[in-house]
């Protein structure tokens, strides 16, 4: 079958055997009996009855075939360090740390808290616990306090893994003091903590509780700890969504389902190849790093490579550096990262022999048009969107080239992959939006593929309540983004429901004036809010940063800027979409992941409080808009 569309309506319309074929890409210690269990929507059971392990998947089984091939490539531009390690080493230092982890007590079931920085005993940990059945819960390094405890009541970890410290722009981020004061926070104590000190930072070790891993790992260095056989739909680890507010909300994933779901999706989506290298610019913190930086590119047999650092330190070509030296074939990262690199000379992209890579795949916030053109002219090599969520796991949108090739077009992720069931929604009165070009919720009809999110953590009433329930006469999933489908059925994603501005009784979508903004050849970077307004309800106020700030020096030019910036907005949206102002910042308030804190501006715009600021990356971005205004 080679034509795209065929392939993804055989995935709805013979769901069970679709699905059982995908299923022979991973091993199986026991085969499912069932494929899908959908008897009590929305909740979805795939592979019932089938025993796998994630770890093995990953590891094991590429012993006999690769054992000397590498699987690990571990890089730091932070601490100038670089280590290796082959399938054989890997597998050593896995079984390593799953049994000190068994030496502290867990079992089977138990949940173990990874609070690391970028370094190998973090893909370790994550594999460690996969393989004994341990279910991890990744808090992104660093994190502060208060939003670290919260994590640790919701999970009850058995143990705690982390390291004294990581490090950012050359600056070393002390973890330990953190992860004390959560632990005093927290209602729930876990019985011990495992230390991978680096000797960045000097720290306490709590007497009965902290356990150093080098000590304990050389006591375990010929351990021999079998792959534990789980059922498909034990859960494998859960991971915490960003931007949550109040309790936060675990997201669930089974084990055979994501198994199966990333080996798909490497063979059909990313087309990787055993035995290459796969670079994914993420941290193992949020869904990106999980799905492919540690299980996605392992289970296919590729090298990952994972990498502690910026991506213009010590210098803007530092990322196609690694591609050149480790012959990297897919690399993977985020428009934010490509539109920071797009502030730098363009020649760093051609510095470098990129010979090896065959396509760079970007996902996270939607990829506006004028940033995939500069970087798939730069580079010269495809540039493929794609869509998804902590949530799904894997892509929900974006192109299968590995099914059919197909054109990408810039600003659209590409095509509702097999497996998912996208409609076009109207929000009001729950009537599909058929018609291209329809403006309305983009959601999924039920079962969501294998790979998705099984439930919210301990919380099913809220798994339906967030997720099922948004949509007046209908059980959908909803993604919570808007979106249209042209009339060739490429997706474009128009920004989050809740970003909407309604001025005066238009509604209009951020991401729209933002994309708009984004297309001055002036500027690098915009963020939109809505803000209140006494006449029109909402005003949009955007946020700019220039390619150069000496462009404009004084008042003048700001003025004379701003204005051809509205003109610019006015001419492909209409007046109605012009922002109220456009300010100039030299930095936009982002988390350290790379997402823009909409919310945030939009919460210091209207002098109010901004909430949970514990993911900024930098604070000073934040004042300078109350500076501004």
């Amino acid at each position: 079958m080679t034509r795209f569309a065929d392939f993804h309506q055989r995935s709805l319309s013979d769901r069970d055997g679709f699905w059982a074929e995908q299923a022979e890409l991973i091993d199986w210690h026991q085969p499912f009996e069932q494929v899908c269990d959908y008897d009590n929507p929305p909740f979805a059971k795939w592979f019932v009855g089938g025993q796998t392990n994630l770890c093995h998947n990953a590891v094991d089984r590429h012993l006999a075939a690769r054992a000397d091939q590498n699987a690990l490539i571990w890089v730091s531009s932070e601490t100038g360090q670089e280590q290796t390690y082959s399938f054989r080493q890997l597998h050593a230092e896995v079984q390593r740390m799953a049994a000190c982890l068994q030496e502290l007590g867990v079992k089977e079931g138990d949940r173990v808290l990874v609070y690391m920085p970028m370094i190998p005993e973090a893909a370790f940990a994550m594999l460690a616990c996969t393989r004994i059945g341990a279910i991890h819960s990744v808090v992104f390094g660093g994190f502060a306090s208060g939003s670290l405890a919260s994590r640790i009541d919701d999970a009850t970890p058995a143990v705690v893994v982390s390291a004294d410290a990581g490090s950012r722009s050359g600056k070393v981020v002390a973890y330990k003091p953190l992860l004390d004061e959560a632990l005093r926070l927290s209602v729930h104590k876990p019985r011990k903590v495992l230390m991978v000190d680096r000797g960045l930072a000097p720290f306490q070790r709590v007497a009965h509780r902290d356990v150093d891993y080098a000590p304990l790992r050389e006591k375990h260095l010929k351990a021999v700890v079998p792959c534990v056989w789980l059922d498909a739909t034990h859960p494998s680890y859960t991971l915490y969504t960003s931007g949550t507010t109040g309790k936060p909300k675990g997201v669930q994933r089974d084990t055979g389902g994501y198994a199966v779901a990333l080996a798909a999706s490497m063979k059909h989506i990313f087309q990787g190849q055993a035995g290459e290298t796969y670079f994914s610019a993420s941290d193992i913190g949020w869904v990106v790093g999980h799905s492919y930086i540690i299980y996605g590119p392992l289970i296919a047999g590729m090298a990952t490579l994972m990498y502690e650092g910026l991506p213009i330190r010590p210098d803007a070509g530092v990322w196609w550096s690694l591609v050149e030296k480790y012959k990297v074939s897919l690399m993977f990262t985020a428009p934010t990262a490509v539109r920071v690199l797009k502030k730098h000379d363009d020649a760093f992209l051609t510095k470098y022999d990129l010979s090896s890579l065959r396509t760079l795949f970007l996902a996270g916030e939607p990829l506006d048009e004028p940033t995939a053109q500069w970087i798939a002219q730069g580079l010269g090599k495809p540039v493929i969107d794609n869509y998804w969520q902590t949530e799904t796991g894997w892509p929900i949108l974006t192109i299968a080239n590995g099914v059919e090739k197909a054109p990408t077009k810039f600003g659209s992720p590409g095509f509702a992959m097999y497996g998912y069931d996208v409609k076009v929604l109207d929000d009001a009165t729950g009537q599909e939006l058929t018609e291209p070009n329809q403006k309305g919720v983009l959601v999924i009809e039920g079962p969501l593929p294998p790979g998705c999110m099984q439930t919210v953590w301990r919380d099913d009433q809220r798994f339906i309540d967030t997720y099922w329930k948004t949509i007046p006469g209908r059980m959908v999933y909803s993604t919570f983004d808007w979106g249209i489908r042209d009339a060739d059925g490429y997706y474009f994603i128009l920004g989050r429901t809740d970003d909407v501005i309604n001025v005066a009784g238009h509604r209009l979508g951020t991401r729209e004036i933002e994309e708009s903004i984004s297309s001055h050849p002036s500027v690098a970077e915009v963020a939109v809010v809505g803000v209140a307004d006494q006449l029109k309800g909402q005003v949009a106020m955007a946020f700019v940063v220039v390619k150069d700030v000496n462009a404009i020096p004084d008042d003048a030019a700001r003025l004379k800027l701003e204005g051809d910036i509205m003109k610019t907005v006015d001419s492909q949206l209409g007046a109605v979409a012009r922002p109220s102002r456009v300010r100039f910042v030299t930095v936009l308030p982002k988390t350290r992941s790379g997402k823009l804190l909409r919310r945030a501006i939009q919460a210091v715009c209207e002098q109010r409080d901004p909430g949970d600021l514990t993911t900024i990356e930098d604070p000073s971005a934040l004042q300078q808009i109350r500076d501004l205004l």
